[in-house]
């Protein structure tokens, strides 16, 4: 199931800070790695965590893997699962304004 694919992939501290250096721009792997002090082959494995979520996405230009962040994929599963456990708390929100 895809969104239990996302929220294990937002529990690790590591993942959710290589989705904020993804925010607005584009990063190869080196640079995403040379951002954290753990090895580059940990960090080859956050990022596949993070693309069988969908929550990144990568291209390949030359040898080097770009990695850029897929922020519909993940507004859609929050808004998803926040619909479905407190959709009132939603509306009410909504009404407010």
């Amino acid at each position: 199931m895809k969104s239990t694919r996302i929220f294990r992939a937002l529990g690790d501290t590591t993942r959710r800070e290589i989705l904020q250096a993804l925010r607005g721009r584009e990063l190869p792997a080196g640079e995403i790695s040379a951002l954290f002090s753990i090895s580059a082959p940990a960090v080859s494995r956050h990022l596949s965590i993070l693309k069988a979520a969908e929550l990144v996405i990568e291209r390949r230009e030359g040898n080097r893997i770009i990695y850029r962040l897929d922020p519909d994929s993940l507004a859609t599963c929050l808004n998803e699962f926040i619909s479905a456990v407190c959709p009132t708390r939603i509306f009410h929100r909504k009404t407010r304004k």
